[in-house]
């Protein structure tokens, strides 16, 4: 998808049929494959305006997760940032595009995949993102590119950060289909906004406070054992909450 093309593509605020039959569609089967736990989902209740909804990522479960049982509690439709290639796929594809998936192909620019993200906060809707870029090989968090950073500070939009557990046993790296296995557990943080960060001599600086400050919120919503690299971040009350 170029960059003309992004760009054409109709945002929406609100789930379509599709969305909602998607999104009950993965409500009825989640519970299938996995014993499932939810904290502070009223989190999310009322809130308005352009939002960035960031999460750790361990396995292709994750984005089902959070789309059919955070889209009825937000009421708003959530936007992604897919690869390309997914969107091409027969069948499925063209039901990833209609879930507001925009496509972006790996290994181009990451100004085309900014633009495109930006857009949709521009116009005050919802983006999930994955910070690190990918799915984690070892379940812990992993270093996290600048770019979502940058993204809410230019855009403004509120962080709602997201902690997810336990999906990987259900849908590990390298397996095909997934399979009823063991419990997830889904945790809403705080939301937050990050201040502008201004050109200049301490602008990487800056940046890079702000990623710590998007993933230490994301590592305070994990077990001990998936903080990761960012574990050194997360306090000792907050680390006393977890299990």
């Amino acid at each position: 998808m170029s960059q003309d093309q992004r760009e054409r593509v109709v945002l929406h605020d609100r789930p379509d049929w599709l969305i909602r039959a998607t999104d009950a569609f993965g409500r009825l089967v989640y519970p299938f494959f996995a014993r499932l736990e939810f904290h502070d989902l009223d989190r999310l209740h009322g809130l308005g305006g352009p939002l960035l909804v960031v999460s750790n990522h361990i396995s292709n479960a994750d984005p089902p997760l959070i789309g059919s049982f955070l889209t009825p509690v937000l009421g708003r439709r959530i936007h992604w940032l897919g690869k390309q290639e997914a969107l091409e796929w027969p069948v499925f594809g063209p039901i990833l595009a209609r879930n507001a998936v925009i496509g972006v192909r790996r290994g181009e620019a990451d100004v085309d995949a900014f633009r495109a993200a930006k857009r949709v906060l521009d116009e005050g809707l919802v983006l999930c993102i994955f910070p690190e870029g990918t799915r984690s090989p070892t379940g812990r968090l992993q270093e996290a590119k600048e770019g979502t950073a940058i993204l809410a500070s230019r855009s403004g939009a509120r962080i709602v950060p997201i902690g997810i557990s336990g999906t990987t046993s259900i849908w590990p790296r390298g397996q095909r289909f997934p399979h009823p296995r063991g419990s997830v557990t889904l945790r809403v943080g705080r939301p937050f906004s990050l201040e502008p960060i201004s050109p200049g001599g301490a602008r990487r600086e800056a940046l890079q406070a702000a990623t710590r400050r998007i993933m230490s919120s994301i590592a305070e919503l994990l077990p001990a054992p998936q903080r990761g690299v960012y574990a050194d971040l997360v306090s000792g009350s907050a680390g006393e909450r977890m299990p």
